[in-house]
């Protein structure tokens, strides 16, 4: 029988001839499953809402279902255009040097002007540095260097103080700076934005010096990451020309190496032996 939903037949609802397919079936469960568990967080548990959902449960369908949906595209969008609004804000101030109050010096290159505040938003250990606490050894004042960063790096930091957008095509070696950057100056959005874009980069050719990256910036997840790659890739990774350094500065890492290279064989090894025996 046609499904009166996704079927190139099912142009009227004719009761009580209508059959749903399963697709279809599991679908509209898991979209109503969804909102309600939305629902019943975004009211916080509510003794009033709890009722209100109890009394109303059995009436909710797929109608139901999509005014939800079409309020969250709404709120969407309301959230979007408020972005948008304080990015164009925030960006034309930097860009155009309205009312700056601080240069920021790169190791290599020119300073790039920027506003005190938005430094101290972004980064409580720049919120320090500028007060002129004593721990972080860097008093406020007219300008304070990041001699980390070159200036193309220190540009992307502070675009993304001001935009919250990682931009585009971003030179790899600009990513590993810009991590640890993120985990130096505690600047969580800006980490994890850096972890999904090299995690989703890392292959044989770039695994050891991402993993060091990840090692040097504390990077759980992008040490994960690559550390499946080299598993996957062991032969190649490990007889690769660039190995032989990554040993020299990184013997923790290799140590690490070893050990899961080991672990893999005698879990691969326990789980051919069955198999052996029984074909005895």
């Amino acid at each position: 029988m046609d499904c009166c939903i996704c079927s190139p037949m099912a142009t009227v609802y004719r009761l009580p001839r209508n059959a749903i397919c399963a697709p279809c079936y599991e679908g509209a469960k898991a979209i109503i499953g969804f909102l309600s568990k939305d629902e019943q967080e975004d009211d916080h548990g509510s003794v009033n809402s709890r009722v209100s959902r109890k009394l109303n449960g059995s009436t909710k369908g797929m109608r139901d279902a999509w005014e939800q949906v079409k309020e969250m595209r709404d709120r969407e969008d309301d959230t979007n255009q408020r972005a948008a609004f304080l990015e164009q804000g925030f960006a034309l101030a930097w860009k155009e040097e309205i009312h700056t109050d601080i240069v920021v010096q790169p190791g290599t290159g020119p300073p790039i002007p920027a506003h005190k505040a938005i430094l101290a938003a972004r980064s409580e250990v720049f919120r320090h540095m500028l007060s002129g606490d004593s721990q972080f050894k860097a008093a406020a004042g007219e300008s304070f260097s990041l001699p980390e960063l070159s200036h193309d790096e220190l540009s992307l930091l502070l675009s993304f103080f001001y935009t919250g957008v990682l931009q585009q095509k971003v030179p790899e070696r600009h990513l590993h700076a810009l991590l640890v950057a993120a985990d130096k100056y505690d600047v969580p959005f800006l980490r994890r934005a850096c972890e999904a874009r090299l995690a989703a980069a890392v292959e044989p050719r770039n695994v050891l010096r991402t993993l060091e990256v990840a090692d040097l910036s504390s990077s759980e997840v992008l040490r994960e990451r690559a550390m499946d790659t080299v598993l996957e890739h062991a032969e190649q990774v490990v007889f690769s020309p660039e190995y032989e350094g990554f040993a020299v500065r990184n013997a923790g890492l290799c140590v690490e190496i070893t050990r899961a290279l080991l672990d893999k064989q005698v879990s691969t090894t326990s789980a051919k032996a069955p198999c052996i025996q029984d074909h005895v």
